[in-house]
C-alpha cells in the first residue's frame, strides 16, 4: 500500500476524551475512528491489525481441535427467557420486536443459540466430544463505555463452547482450550496472568479468567507471589486475621453519640476496627425476577463486603442500599442497626470472620447507641454463614501451607479472555440428551470458552508502545515492513528505485507500506514511529549510490545496512510472525 492513496491520516494530537496510552495512540495513528461512546469504525491500518489477531486465534482454535461456526446475531427472546437470562442479563441486552411485534435480542453472546443448534444435529455419544468457534461481532448495551476499545458496546470476541459425554471430558476439553489460550496469548505478545474468577450472568461450576497486568486495567486481582495462587477481587478467598481470644463478656449498651461509621465508632471507643460488626443494609432482586427482598449482612468492621460474593450467597442478580424510608419500614435505624431481635422479614448473612470473633461491638438498634460484648451464637444467629467479604491488598493468602504468612498483593487489569466449566447448565434449560452407548439418554456437560479482540489490539499497544508511538509485534503488525523514500521527488533515480522495491516485496510476497509522499524526512519518520511498523527500510540518494538500503527495527534505536541486492533474501531470514 502506498501511503499517497490509502485513506486516513495521522494525528499530531490525541483526542481530549482519549484517557489511554492504547486510545490515544490507535486514534493518533490512524487506525480506529470513534462515531459515538463505545462504537468504533476500523480505519485500513486497524482492520489489518485485527484480521491478523483474528488469523492467530483462528490457527490455534483449529490446532485445538475447533470447527468454527458462524452463528446469528439477531435471537428470539424466548430461548433467553428459557435460560433465565432475560432477567440476569437485562442491563446490557439490547432488544428490538421485528414487524411481526415478535421479540428479539442483539446477541451479546452465544450460549443459547450454541446449545440450541446442537441440540438440532447432535443425537448420539458418536458426536462427542466436539467443540464449536466462531469470531463475531457481539453487542452490549453498556451503560458506561471507557477506555477506548477496552469496554465498548459493539466488538469481536471469539466464542467457542465445548460438549462432552461426562465431566472428565469437560476437563480435557477446558485444558485443551487453556492450552490453546497460552499459545495465543504467546504468539499474540500479551503477557497475562490467569486467575480464578466468578462466573457471573454466564453461569456454570467455576471459571478463569486471562488478564493482562496495566495500571489502566479496571479489574483488581489479587496474587500470592508465595504460591502462585491468583484470582478476581469478585472471586478471591484469604484468610481473616484472628481477633484475639477473650473471655465471653455480658453484653452492655453504651452510648455512641454521632458515630454511625465504623470509623467514627472506633475513634470514639478507642478499639480497633476488627472489634466491631459492621452491618450493611440491602435489597436484593431475585435471580428470577420476583420483587426484590431485605437483606441485613454482617462483616468484621475491619473488612468490607463484596457485592458479588453477597449476590451470590443469597441467589440474587442485582442489589441497593436500602433506602432510609425502607430502613424505618424494617424497624432499623440508620446507623445503628443491629443484628439482635431482627424483624423475620429479613434475610440475615453473616461473613465467616463472624462466628469466631469475640465481645464485638454492634448497633444496638437505637439511635446513638451500640452495644458491647455482642457474640454470634449467644446474641444471635443468621439465616446463612458465608464468605461475603471482600479480599485485598495485604491480606493472608489461604492457600499456602498453614507454616507460612504469606501477604496478597493488589494489581490492575484487564481481562482479555475467560473459560468456563458451565456443566449441565444450558443443556439442562434446554433439555438436551444424546443416547450413550447403551442407548439411554444422557445429558451433555459443556465448556465456554471467549476472547475480545477488541482488547487484545488496546492491550498489545498499553504493552509495546514507546513515547514516539506504538511497537507492534511482528505477528500482529499491519504490515511487515515500512519503505520510506527518500528525496523522491527531486531525484527520478530515488523515486525509480524506491518504487521497484516496493514492486519487488511486494512480488516476494512481503507485506510493506511504501510511504511515497512529497514529504520531508522527519513527517516521514515520525509516522513511521507512530504506526509502529516492525521494519523500517530506508532509501536515498546516497543509499542509492552504496547499494544499500538502511534498515532499522522499531524496537531499537540502532540502524544496519543491506545489500540492495540481498534485501529480499535478508527479510525473509529476519522476519518473524
Amino acid at each position: 500500500m502506498q501511503i499517497s492513496r490509502q485513506f486516513g491520516n495521522t494525528l499530531r494530537e490525541a483526542p481530549a476524551d482519549a484517557d489511554t496510552i492504547a486510545h490515544q495512540l490507535l486514534v493518533r495513528g490512524g487506525f480506529v475512528d470513534q462515531l459515538m461512546a463505545g462504537v468504533y469504525s476500523y480505519m485500513p491500518l486497524g482492520r489489518r491489525v485485527k484480521q491478523r489477531i483474528e488469523q492467530v486465534i483462528r490457527e490455534e482454535m483449529d490446532h485445538a481441535g475447533g470447527q468454527e461456526v458462524l452463528l446469528p446475531t439477531i435471537q428470539p427472546v424466548d430461548i433467553w427467557e428459557q435460560s433465565g437470562r432475560a432477567l440476569s442479563m437485562a442491563d446490557v441486552l439490547f432488544q428490538l420486536t421485528d414487524k411481526r411485534e415478535r421479540a428479539m435480542v442483539l446477541g451479546p453472546t452465544h450460549e443459547e443459540v450454541i446449545t440450541k443448534l446442537f441440540q438440532d444435529h447432535a443425537n448420539s455419544y458418536r458426536d462427542l466430544p466436539v467443540t464449536l468457534y466462531q469470531i463475531q461481532t457481539k453487542l452490549r448495551d453498556e451503560t458506561r463505555p471507557r477506555n477506548g476499545l477496552v469496554r465498548v458496546r459493539e466488538f469481536t470476541m471469539k466464542d467457542a463452547y465445548s460438549f462432552d459425554i461426562d465431566e472428565e471430558g469437560l476437563d480435557q476439553s477446558y485444558d485443551q482450550m487453556f492450552k490453546a489460550y497460552e499459545r495465543i496469548f504467546k504468539r499474540l505478545g500479551i503477557p497475562i496472568v490467569a486467575v480464578e474468577a466468578d462466573s457471573g450472568a454466564i453461569g456454570g461450576k467455576g471459571s478463569q479468567e486471562f488478564i493482562f497486568l496495566t495500571d489502566s486495567g479496571e479489574d483488581t486481582v489479587l496474587i500470592c507471589e508465595q504460591c502462585g495462587y491468583a484470582a478476581n477481587q469478585e472471586k478471591a478467598d484469604f484468610l481473616r486475621v484472628d481477633a484475639g481470644k477473650s473471655e465471653i463478656q455480658s453484653i452492655e449498651e453504651i452510648e455512641t453519640p454521632n458515630a454511625t461509621s465504623i470509623d467514627e465508632l472506633t475513634d470514639f471507643l478507642k478499639i480497633d476496627s476488627n472489634q466491631t460488626a459492621k452491618a450493611v443494609l440491602v435489597m436484593a432482586e431475585p435471580l428470577d425476577g420476583g420483587a426484590p427482598f431485605p437483606v441485613f449482612a454482617v462483616v468484621r468492621g475491619d473488612l468490607e463486603i463484596n457485592d458479588v460474593k453477597l449476590m451470590n450467597a443469597i441467589g440474587a442478580r442485582s442489589l441497593e442500599p436500602m433506602q432510609d424510608t425502607q430502613i424505618r419500614e424494617y424497624g432499623l435505624v440508620a446507623g445503628y442497626a443491629s443484628p439482635i431481635n431482627l424483624s423475620n422479614s429479613l434475610k440475615t448473612i453473616a461473613d465467616i470472620s463472624i462466628p469466631g470473633a469475640i465481645n464485638l461491638v454492634s448497633g444496638a438498634n437505637k439511635p446513638d447507641t451500640h452495644f458491647r460484648n455482642t457474640n454470634y451464637g449467644r446474641d444471635w444467629t443468621a439465616d446463612l454463614v458465608a464468605d461475603i467479604a471482600l479480599a485485598g491488598e495485604d491480606h493472608l493468602c489461604a492457600h499456602c501451607p498453614e507454616d507460612v504468612e504469606s501477604r496478597l498483593r493488589a494489581r490492575r487489569g484487564i481481562e482479555m479472555g475467560h473459560v468456563f466449566r458451565l456443566g449441565t447448565t444450558y443443556t439442562n434449560h434446554f433439555a438436551v440428551t444424546v443416547l450413550d452407548e447403551t442407548g439411554k439418554q444422557l445429558t451433555p456437560t459443556m465448556g465456554c470458552y471467549g476472547i475480545g479482540v477488541e482488547r487484545i489490539i488496546a492491550a498489545a499497544v498499553e504493552e509495546h508502545h514507546d513515547e514516539h508511538g506504538i511497537i507492534w509485534p511482528a505477528s500482529i503488525a499491519p504490515y511487515d515492513v515500512h519503505l520510506i523514500g527518500i528525496g523522491m521527488v527531486r531525484d527520478e533515480a530515488v523515486k525509480e528505485d524506491a518504487e521497484a522495491l516496493y514492486q519487488e516485496l511486494k512480488d516476494a510476497s512481503i507485506d510493506v507500506i511504501f510511504d511515497d509522499r512529497d514529504e520531508s524526512p522527519g513527517v516521514k519518520f515520525n509516522d513511521a514511529d507512530l504506526i509502529g511498523i516492525p521494519i523500517r527500510l530506508i532509501t536515498s540518494s546516497r543509499n542509492l549510490k552504496a547499494g544499500l538500503i538502511e534498515v532499522k527495527h522499531r524496537d531499537s534505536d540502532k540502524t544496519e545496512t543491506v545489500p540492495r541486492k540481498d534485501l529480499v533474501t535478508w527479510l525473509q531470514v529476519n522476519q518473524t510472525t
